[in-house]
């Protein structure tokens, strides 16, 4: 399912859970070549992500020179925000344009992330959903700018308060933008006793004209935040997303790889071929159990024929093939049409 389906067509589904679209944030970890960028496409494709998103900014519009850091020092050295995004800001519209090539010609949706004007406009042309970061949510004359394409809008609501995510979706509610707002947790990397999925919960019950969906910053492991929550009804996944989850970075040593991508989509398999279906029924399966396991009306002694059954006349025992225990009121006051013996199973044949 393509990301815009899943933001306008998601919070009709019947069913309380539904599979997935997963988006493979790249962001920038091409770190500025075209080829690695495309090995990303690649491996996202190839690891069953529905969509790769990377991120379009650059230094100068994004930070200025005097931003502290807020990552994990250890993991990624720059300590200023302006000298972070310099190192990455290299890629422009020629190379979205191509990266969407890349993306057509792989099968896998291309989306980026715009942090300017210049960016959003050009960007319109390759993509049919914008997304709006969690540092962007509070930036309202970017995201009504946003809005006047008349596009989906993914809007993640990390690091904020529930009234600053409601005021948020005012914004855009009030252009008309089919929206999905996304549970996430600004720690890089974030903790799992941090990852707070239960917010998701919450989401889903102020927001039930919208889809919910989930942004992860932990570990990948195991993949398990990713289906816990899905299994919480987050119908859009975001992680980030690397060919090399050794190299130094911010970005890197928190990513998922096309490892990742394919243990998670085994997960997905497993988890949906268990869930089933979501309408309750007997299944095919189950027909040995109901007619063997159930019970029917049973005579608990000789019953003459002509004889009016009673109460006293009757019991239930296995199996269930003939008259139902349900159908006893229709049973009790009907004639014996021959005689019934103790323990035979009653039909409505037996009876006047």
């Amino acid at each position: 399912m393509r990301i815009r389906e899943a933001i306008t067509e998601g919070i009709r589904d019947d069913s309380f859970l539904r599979r997935p679209c997963v988006i493979a944030e790249a962001g920038v970890n091409h770190e500025g070549r075209m080829d690695l960028a495309e090995r990303l496409v690649a491996e996202a494709a190839e690891g069953g992500a529905d969509a790769i998103k990377f991120q379009t900014y650059k230094a100068e519009t994004i930070a200025s020179k005097h931003s502290p850091s807020y990552w994990d020092l250890s993991k990624e050295p720059t300590t200023s925000q302006y000298q972070l995004f310099k190192k990455y800001d290299k890629f422009w519209k020629k190379e979205y344009e191509a990266l969407k090539v890349a993306c057509d010609r792989a099968g896998i949706e291309f989306l980026s992330t715009p942090f300017d004007v210049e960016s959003a406009g050009f960007l319109n042309d390759l993509m049919e959903v914008f997304k709006i970061s969690s540092s962007d949510l509070t930036n309202k004359p970017f995201i009504e700018h946003l809005c006047g394409f008349g596009k989906p809008i993914l809007l993640s609501v990390g690091a904020s308060h529930l009234w600053e995510a409601v005021r948020a979706a005012e914004w855009i509610e009030a252009r008309g933008n089919p929206l999905a707002l996304l549970h996430c947790v600004l720690n890089y990397p974030t903790a799992d006793e941090n990852a707070n999925l239960g917010m998701i919960l919450d989401l889903r019950r102020r927001f039930p004209d919208h889809a919910i969906g989930y942004s992860d910053h932990t570990l990948p492991s195991d993949m398990k935040v990713l289906e816990i929550a899905t299994l919480l009804g987050a119908s859009i996944l975001e992680k980030h997303f690397t060919f090399d989850k050794t190299l130094p970075g911010n970005d890197h040593y928190h990513a998922m790889d096309k490892r990742d991508l394919a243990a998670f989509r085994a997960l997905m398999d497993r988890d949906f071929t268990i869930l089933g279906s979501f309408e309750k029924k007997a299944l095919p399966s189950e027909a040995p159990a109901r007619a063997n396991a159930r019970r029917s009306l049973v005579a608990a002694r000789h019953i003459g024929a002509g004889e009016a059954i009673t109460l006293g006349h009757l019991t239930w025992k296995r199996p269930g093939s003939g008259i139902s225990p349900s159908e006893i009121d229709e049973v009790v006051g009907r004639t014996a049409a021959r005689d019934i013996e103790e323990d035979e199973v009653l039909y409505w044949g037996m009876l006047a």
